[in-house]
């Protein structure tokens, strides 16, 4: 559960900035911030300074285009747009003086749902993550912070994705993202956005070879529950250009969508 792993914290705050700590790193370089964190950054920065009772974050485009070490970082935020029904508000990671990534967040006010019936997108008929056992073990040499449980087509724990089959897994954070805070639903389904990309763009031959640019996430409602499932709907690629989709569950059902955009990169 969050909160309870041995490694602590993936962030603690010092003034205005916040501290990584070592294993805030990524697979793709050991001294390397793992890009799923801005997403959590981005979405607790926005939540605290423009969330409002009855406004929900129905979309949230995190924006990654530049690597930072593990070095301390900030977040600034705008709001550029404040309707009755609607708020559009930005935010900012900053590395020293240069920004690495942002994100665009939309929130809109809830009301009375419409009578008429809409087709929808149905549940997955995947396990729960606590009737499946144990999350994987095999971290291919980075140990992930976070549990993972890999699915097959038909539901089954499987430890890749080899197969062609359409690919599922539930995701559960272990570390609070800051010291001193629980992580909120949305920033609980912010980081996982980013795991949308490895769903989607891991290779056949058990190699992942696209690094994603950007994600974004359309939530009906947040998550209830701490793992979220990421099941992919969709994948195109061509002259090392990625695009692809998934469906976002939790424990009562779909809340949602991820759509990224990923560029071809050496394989790890």
């Amino acid at each position: 559960m969050a909160g309870t792993s041995d490694l602590g914290p993936f962030f603690s705050p010092d003034g205005d900035h916040l501290v990584p700590a070592a294993h805030a790193n990524s697979p793709w370089a050991p001294d390397m911030m793992h890009g799923r964190l801005f997403g959590g950054l981005l979405a607790r920065a926005l939540e605290r300074e423009h969330g409002e009772p009855g406004l929900h974050f129905s979309r949230l485009t995190v924006d990654l285009f530049r690597n930072t070490k593990l070095a301390p970082v900030r977040v600034e935020t705008q709001r550029v747009r404040d309707g009755r029904r609607i708020r559009v508000a930005d935010a900012t990671v900053f590395s020293g003086d240069t920004p690495v990534a942002r994100a665009s967040a939309v929130l809109l006010r809830r009301g009375q749902q419409p009578a008429g019936a809409v087709s929808s997108t149905p549940p997955w008929d995947a396990p729960a993550p606590e009737e499946i056992g144990p999350p994987r073990t095999d971290s291919d040499g980075w140990p992930p912070p976070f549990d993972v449980w890999i699915l097959d087509s038909d539901g089954n724990p499987t430890e890749d994705w080899r197969s062609s089959g359409p690919r599922r897994a539930w995701v559960r954070d272990r570390c609070d993202l800051v010291a001193g805070e629980s992580m909120s639903p949305l920033v609980r389904v912010a980081i996982a956005g980013d795991f949308a990309s490895p769903v989607v763009n891991f290779g056949e031959d058990g190699k992942l070879e696209f690094i994603n640019a950007d994600y974004t996430l359309t939530l009906s409602r947040l998550p209830l529950s701490e793992a979220i499932g990421v099941e992919a709907t969709g994948h195109l690629s061509e002259d090392g250009v990625a695009a692809g989709s998934c469906t976002f569950h939790d424990a009562k059902g779909p809340i949602g969508f991820s759509t990224l955009t990923a560029v071809a990169n050496p394989a790890v």
